[in-house]
């Protein structure tokens, strides 16, 4: 006879309920801030060279866009910590915005 000690200790609702957190908690995702866009056409692309400078569609001090899995959650701005590049997280999407986001997207 095998024993369930998470369905034991817990009842069996709220241990299913702790192993779908505990899934979820361990799935990876992939974080990215977006500084900004630029359209360019291939032939600009190519003229492109080091030390060249593209210019961006943020302005400089714009909040800057922080995605999981490609989708918007927060908002920060840029900072420089020790000899290492940051974001500040300044504001966080509700569930609601992000839902609304999603559906922006398709």
């Amino acid at each position: 006879m095998a024993l369930n000690l998470e369905s034991d200790l817990l009842g069996g609702a709220a241990a299913s309920s702790v192993s779908a957190v505990d899934r979820i908690l361990d799935l990876p995702l992939t974080l990215h801030v977006e500084l900004g866009h630029r359209r360019m056409r291939v032939d600009d692309l190519l003229q492109v060279a080091v030390g060249s400078v593209l210019e961006l569609d943020t302005a400089a001090g714009a909040p800057l866009g922080i995605y999981a899995n490609q989708t918007l959650i927060a908002q920060g701005e840029a900072v420089v910590v020790g000899e290492h590049y940051g974001v500040r997280v300044t504001e966080i999407l509700t569930p609601a915005e992000r839902v609304k986001k999603l559906g922006e997207r398709r």
